[in-house]
């Protein structure tokens, strides 16, 4: 018998008796350069996929997020010709096609209303989050960055806004988005955009990973799981690669705040029709709210 600290249910315990476990932390020698964009709406797609394979991959690479520099300035000639996008209006189909297509859901109205006008400002932020307070902290605020934009459609290239998702990190928003706004925060990202030319990145999402030979693999938007298992398979010489079990919903619900519908169906392997069946049997009624929005549904913590 036991008591699982997670779901506070006691009952068989359903394991072995005894079981050996490897304490030993695996030496990363692989490291991963994920080349995005606060705007990118393709990044915000493959969230589902990238967030699964960290999380079952991680131990065996150094993830590191580098700012792209997706839109200095809207100009009078073309910024994405291929896709149909000469001002910012054209990029509300664009992205709605991606949200419907991804199941990422995005509204994309705010670039007719009121449109970014340069991916800078968010991206300055994320690097001055990263100097001062960690790569978690800032790969985190990138997340509600992200989410603000797409999902609930505010203008992330808005100091007031800026602030706000920052303050909700539990950091001084205003003193960040102000030292962002100082000559280190274009300095920190223009380190990142020589970074980025320096690995050959023309487009976003790029992930590229590089072994202690330096040599790597680089893969080019957004992809299945397997392919990113297959590139690291080659960057480490190995055809097995064993992975981590996923971690439990309620875990990583704490550790994420809000999930989408998609991403749990790719993070478990369940279908879009079991998800609601699926959440009632692994949280409590008074760890989550069910929501809905543009057709998605959506689960937010209420710890």
């Amino acid at each position: 018998m036991m008591c699982d600290v997670e779901t506070g249910v006691c009952g068989v315990a359903g394991e072995e008796e005894m079981e050996m476990i490897d304490f030993n932390q695996r030496e990363k020698s692989i490291h991963l350069y994920y080349v995005t964009d606060p705007i990118c709406s393709h990044c915000w797609a493959i969230e589902p996929v990238l967030r699964r394979f960290v999380e079952q991959y991680g131990d065996y690479f150094n993830f590191h997020t580098v700012m792209g520099g997706l839109l200095e300035k809207w100009h009078d000639g073309p910024i994405d010709p291929a896709n149909g996008i000469f001002k910012p209006a054209d990029v509300a189909g664009h992205w709605r096609e991606v949200g419907e297509h991804s199941r990422m859901p995005i509204d994309g109205s705010l670039m007719i209303d009121n449109p970014v006008q340069s991916s800078y400002p968010p991206s300055r932020v994320f690097k001055v989050i990263q100097k001062n307070h960690h790569d978690a902290k800032a790969y985190e605020y990138l997340r509600r960055a992200r989410e603000a934009l797409f999902a609930f459609n505010q203008n992330i290239a808005e100091t007031s806004v800026l602030i706000e998702i920052v303050n909700k990190l539990g950091l001084d928003g205003e003193a960040i988005v102000n030292e962002a706004e100082l000559p280190i925060g274009q300095q920190l990202l223009n380190e990142d955009f020589n970074l980025a030319r320096s690995l050959g990145v023309r487009g976003f999402p790029s992930i590229i990973m590089i072994n202690s030979e330096n040599k790597g693999v680089k893969i080019v938007g957004g992809r299945p799981l397997e392919y990113y298992v297959d590139g690291l398979k080659q960057v480490l010489k190995t055809g097995e690669l064993p992975a981590k079990p996923q971690p439990s919903l309620s875990s990583l619900l704490e550790k994420e705040k809000l999930l989408f519908s998609k991403e749990i169906e790719v993070m478990y392997d369940i279908e879009r029709a079991d998800v609601n069946s699926f959440i009632e049997k692994e949280l409590s009624l008074d760890h989550y709210q069910a929501k809905e929005i543009l057709g998605e549904a959506y689960f937010t913590t209420t710890k």
